[in-house]
């Protein structure tokens, strides 16, 4: 089944108001500022984020909040090198705001995708954090529990796909992608690359196809830190 589209756009809508969307990357790196920005041209509205951070200057993330689209931040850092538009949204009572330890952020997706509800850990425990949540006692220590992370739609980015969705990843660019792939109902991946089948070698896949949905070919990705120190602003 070829997996591939012939735009951004089209790739993107389908997304209704109020979808909960998992967002690749780990600050710029791996980050599909390509379709974030089709989705605010898009036009999407009361979504749930769920990413590493709460974005950086007026693009990708960033700008999705600046445009009043997202109802809720589900995120570890929401305070990172330049956080002044998710800052001023949280402040003015625009945002919802849910601190996930970044570990536990990992594996709450991870469940998400391998069907597990729920697992103990000891991170967050005695915090604010774990406020609600329930505690259980193993081996004379005290873990908390948390619940899988589930998305309607992964945005990812790789560096090469082929026509089934197989994907690979640019070093540091693997963070979150591959993984959140595996949580949502429907991903879209943004690749550098799209490849002919077969060209890949198998023991190089690290997203096998059967977790992607969409495919779209986007050469020269541009980088958030790049365009942040540009001053660049979008849309």
């Amino acid at each position: 089944m070829d997996k591939t589209l012939p735009s951004l756009a089209e790739a993107v809508a389908g997304i209704p108001d109020g979808a909960t969307i998992m967002i690749g990357g780990f600050g710029g790196s791996g980050a599909p500022i390509e379709l974030i920005h089709a989705l605010i041209d898009q036009g999407a509205k009361d979504l749930t984020v769920i990413n590493n951070n709460a974005g950086n200057g007026h693009v990708g993330i960033a700008a999705l909040i600046e445009q009043k689209r997202v109802r809720k931040m589900i995120c570890s850092f929401p305070r990172s090198a330049d956080p002044r538009v998710f800052t001023e949204a949280y402040l003015a009572g625009e945002i919802e705001l849910e601190i996930v330890p970044q570990g536990t952020l990992a594996e709450r997706i991870r469940a998400g995708g391998a069907g597990i509800p729920a697992f103990y850990t000891p991170t967050s425990y005695g915090t604010d954090v774990a406020n609600g949540k329930a505690i259980g006692t193993f081996e004379g220590r005290e873990y908390v529990q948390e619940r899988w992370l589930k998305a309607d739609y992964a945005l990812i980015k790789a560096e090469e796909a082929d026509p089934h969705g197989n994907l690979t990843y640019r070093m540091a660019a693997r963070n979150f992608n591959p993984v959140m792939a595996t949580a949502a109902t429907v991903t879209i991946a943004q690749a550098s690359k799209i490849v002919e089948l077969g060209a890949i070698d198998p023991e190089h896949v690290i997203t096998p196809g059967i977790f992607v949905n969409h495919i779209i070919e986007v050469p020269n990705p541009a980088q958030e830190e790049v365009l942040n120190r540009e001053g660049a602003v979008y849309p």
